[in-house]
């Protein structure tokens, strides 16, 4: 395992660059950073809590948003983009049918442009809005509710063939699956991971098994669609939160360890899916 960027604060979302760096939102700083091996760069300071991000259709970065910040840590949250040539960024979305968007969490972007985002909900409220799964255009003009009762939703991403998503619920550690249809729809249940542990974000192979991070044990849970699972452990890492890949054959995993600050990279032992737009 090699260590590409240290010192981040509490980093997610890792989009692998053509270019060979890694772009990661840094959450409890409220920014976003490239990294390249031993080197960083700011491209931008959003504010709130930025937390899953995409390169979308039009080659900005689609980013997530809790909301969350040391001056509103209940706050609600947004889709934003990211012009990486100027670093402007742009509220895309921050409610659905009049409602307001909780939590944010993760995004992935169909072939047709369609963009899926998961809401994690508000886990510090007292009475905690529940998460969700939405379908949304990529010009900001429509949003669906696909599953507004959702325990606490975080990664999402895509079958090999587009047909299905699949999501992971953090206090569940559960994976479900839902078709591709931006309609309302209930959920598929495929595997859960046992022990006191939660699922956060996810990247899926080339063979269409789906890697997990898994909290408090600090692992990438694997499950074929059919839901047997393998498991790779990061010792000393209790917070390994995201997984992507890149490379000329997919093969790199990049990982966040989000509880010591690092962006580490490993050899998979089989290619991750190309993404629709990071070409």
């Amino acid at each position: 395992m090699d260590i590409v960027a240290e010192g981040l604060v509490f980093p997610e979302g890792p989009v692998v660059m053509s270019d060979g760096s890694v772009i990661v939102v840094e959450i409890m700083a409220g920014r976003v950073t490239r990294c390249w091996n031993g080197r960083t760069e700011t491209v931008c300071e959003t504010g709130g809590g930025p937390n899953g991000a995409a390169i979308g259709p039009d080659g900005a970065l689609w980013v997530c948003n809790n909301g969350r910040d040391a001056d509103s840590p209940l706050g609600e949250g947004w889709i934003e983009r990211i012009d990486l040539g100027t670093g402007r960024t742009e509220r895309v979305y921050d409610a659905c049918e009049g409602k307001p968007l909780h939590a944010p969490n993760d995004l992935v972007f169909d072939a047709s442009g369609r963009l899926w985002f998961t809401a994690h909900g508000n886990p510090y409220a007292e009475h905690r809005p529940a998460g969700g799964l939405f379908a949304a255009s990529s010009d900001g003009s429509s949003i669906v509710a696909v599953n507004r009762r959702a325990v606490a939703y975080n990664g999402v991403g895509l079958s090999p063939d587009q047909s299905h998503v699949y999501v992971a619920d953090t206090l569940q550690a559960r994976v479900y699956r839902y078709e591709n249809r931006a309609e309302a729809q209930q959920p598929h249940y495929i595997a859960t991971a046992p022990g006191p542990v939660g699922f956060d974000s996810l990247a899926v192979t080339a063979a269409g098994n789906i890697c997990v991070a898994t909290i408090y044990e600090g692992a990438i849970s694997t499950f074929t669609p059919e839901g047997q699972m393998s498991k790779t452990c990061f010792p000393d890492e209790t917070y390994v939160t995201n997984i992507a890949f890149g490379g000329a054959d997919m093969r790199d995993a990049y990982v966040t360890l989000s509880g010591t600050g690092r962006l580490a990279r490993l050899r998979w032992d089989e290619p991750g899916l190309s993404l629709a737009f990071n070409g």
